[in-house]
């Protein structure tokens, strides 16, 4: 899922994830919506997907990431989290009922529960209390739900979150704890935020040993290739992360033979194109030598064509994966791919 954070993928136009990258889905972000540009735009355009003329579903962080990202500018209890915003530094409070609230106004297909998302490394103690609130919090958001219905014609899927950093015990509790709501799907967070990868499979694949197999399970912002098709072979179904757009800016390509760093002198009179084995329009289009000189010179154009080429080239590499899984070669392709993409090219 590409991340459009304020509705926006960066340098990305809606036309092209649709058309060039094949984007069944993106995210938008609560906390930002809801500071810029607020919730009575976003209503009177009626919801995200009109403001940002996207017809595609849309799925919407509940806050609790910018909670953990915010450590310096807020204050948990109970009832929820005070912060101050980045923008401005104005004061707001968000509530597990608020953030059901804000994401309504939204208008998100897939809602997330209001969570707390501990650092890495943290202490077993400061694990099983922020674990122990995101369920109670589940609980306040999941009957807030009817208090406030959907406004846009459509209904909204909520999924729970599985916290409990990398404590065994403790993620094995959340993940009984939110198997047993009937929701839409599940979505395992807390990880890809500074653990070692190898904590991150050992947990990914306890968890969904738990999960309900026949319900999308979600790992929120992971991450590489190798890390996308390992948890793919764990159970996992949906992934966002901001690197291949956030990469692409800056010059880092993915491609089905290793990385490219689109910099390096070795492109300058490479006119073949960007990746040739995949179907994207953009990475065959151009040419490195062309792509390098835009990235150097900085001009818009080539953070554009280098989002576009990450993007199509994760969506690719997800596609290949449920081809090979219906055709039962998945684990032999796997290994193979995992080998090229750790490559510097």
């Amino acid at each position: 899922m590409p991340v459009g954070t304020v509705g926006s993928v960066k340098a990305v136009h809606q036309h092209e994830l649709e058309s060039a990258v094949g984007a069944q889905i993106i995210l938008g972000n609560t906390y930002h919506l809801y500071l810029r540009p607020g919730l009575d735009i976003l209503q009177e355009a009626g919801g995200l997907h009109r403001f940002m003329s996207w017809n595609k579903p849309i799925l919407t962080d509940s806050g609790g990431y910018q909670v953990y990202s915010l450590s310096s500018r807020r204050k948990i209890k109970e009832e929820g989290v005070t912060f101050s915003s980045h923008i401005d530094g104005s004061k707001h409070f968000l509530s597990p009922e608020k953030a059901m609230d804000i994401q309504r106004i939204i208008g998100a297909d897939i809602m997330m529960a209001f969570d707390e998302c501990p650092p890495y490394p943290c202490d077993y103690r400061y694990a099983k209390t922020s674990m122990e609130l995101t369920h109670r919090w589940l609980r306040r958001c999941i009957d807030h739900l009817p208090q406030s219905p959907p406004l846009y014609g459509y209904e909204q899927a909520l999924f729970p979150i599985v916290q409990g950093s990398v404590y065994d015990d403790l993620r094995k509790q959340s993940a009984e704890e939110v198997a047993q709501y009937d929701t839409g799907g599940y979505a395992i967070g807390g990880l890809s935020v500074g653990e070692p990868a190898e904590e991150m499979y050992r947990t990914t694949e306890m968890v969904c040993g738990i999960l309900p197999a026949h319900k999308p399970r979600y790992l929120m912002g992971v991450g590489t290739p190798v890390n996308i098709l390992e948890c793919i072979a764990l159970g996992i179904d949906m992934f966002d992360c901001v690197l291949p757009t956030r990469n692409a800016r800056h010059g880092m390509l993915y491609t089905a033979n290793g990385v490219i760093n689109i910099k390096n002198a070795k492109w300058k009179n490479d006119f073949s194109p960007i990746d040739e084995s995949i179907p994207s329009p953009t990475s065959q289009e151009y040419s490195k030598a062309y792509l390098r000189h835009l990235i150097h010179n900085q001009e818009i154009l080539g953070a554009q064509i280098a989002s576009l080429h990450n993007l199509g080239f994760f969506l690719w590499l997800v596609k290949e994966a449920r081809k090979h899984i219906l055709a039962g070669d998945f684990a032999s392709w796997k290994a193979g791919m995992v080998n090229e993409m750790q490559k510097r090219i």
